[in-house]
């Protein structure tokens, strides 16, 4: 009898837990609400951002719009079906973050330093570039246009002795294309776009592109790996022999990844790409 009993409290407990973790995966209308405010927001910043960058704020403006029309779509979906997944939600609200860093000017965050020394700008000029590591893998069969993702630099990045990028800062992006492999087109491809450097708790705007690819299993010298953390002096190392490169991806124009080898471009979780800074970046260091 105590068996039985146990076994009823059990199951109950499970069904209990079960319908909370059901709950928490839906979306409530007050979460449509909150993405609507944040797409209110966007278009404010990209109203100011028009003053200074019309090309950009029209960008954000377009982009705006079809998110804009996603989540009345998803208002009608909850209201006629009663379930909008956490999927959905999740696809979208990273689409409008992306649009948000889009439309924000590229300025310092954060909370002033105490101390009365004056904070230095230095400039991070077009052309340095940086190695990251993924946080996440990214794979152009299953990644989605907007995702989100983000990763480490790998080592210092030096401007006249100073570390201005410790070795651990996040730099994050998102996906801006990706293509699948098919039975016409056999090979995947797959574009990432970087849009902020975060610095303890600074944040700037960034604008830079992948142009190589390393195995993340890879044994090589730290170091080495990271040769082009050196502003001014980029040496060659393993990237720019070649060795060490990602098997079976090759970097094109304007960052895009494609499969060589007739599959998808796959990227594991550690992967360390090498972006080039397409835009100089400002940071403020004492």
């Amino acid at each position: 009898m105590r068996t039985f009993t146990r076994t009823l409290s059990i199951t109950a407990i499970l069904a209990v837990l079960g319908a909370a973790l059901g709950a928490q995966a839906l979306v409530t209308s007050a979460d449509l609400t909150r993405l609507e405010t944040t797409a209110t927001e966007i278009e404010t910043l990209a109203a100011t951002l028009a003053k200074t960058d019309a090309t950009q704020a029209a960008e954000v403006r377009a982009s705006l719009k079809d998110a804009s029309e996603e989540i009345s779509y998803l208002k009608v979906k909850l209201r006629k079906e009663g379930r909008v997944t956490r999927e959905e939600y999740a696809a979208l609200r990273d689409r409008l973050e992306t649009l948000r860093l889009k439309a924000t000017p590229g300025k310092v965050t954060g909370m002033p330093v105490a101390g009365d020394e004056r904070p230095i700008a230095v400039v991070v000029p077009v052309g340095t570039e940086i190695d990251v590591r993924l946080q996440s893998p990214l794979n152009s069969g299953t990644a989605k246009p907007e995702q989100r993702f983000e990763g480490t630099t790998l080592v210092d990045v030096y401007l006249s002795g100073n570390v201005i990028i410790p070795a651990g800062s996040i730099v994050r992006g998102f996906v801006s294309s990706v293509r699948p492999a098919s039975k016409i087109e056999r090979k995947g491809s797959l574009t990432l776009s970087f849009d902020e450097l975060r610095i303890d708790e600074r944040s700037y705007r960034l604008r830079a592109s992948v142009v190589k690819a390393l195995d993340a299993k890879m044994t090589n010298d730290v170091t080495t790996i990271g040769a082009g953390a050196v502003i001014g002096g980029v040496v060659g190392g393993i990237i720019g022999g070649g060795k060490g490169a990602v098997i079976g991806v090759l970097v094109g124009g304007g960052g895009t990844m494609a499969a060589t080898d007739g599959t998808e471009v796959d990227l594991p979780l550690g992967t360390v790409l090498r972006i080039r800074v397409d835009q100089p970046i400002e940071i403020s260091i004492r």
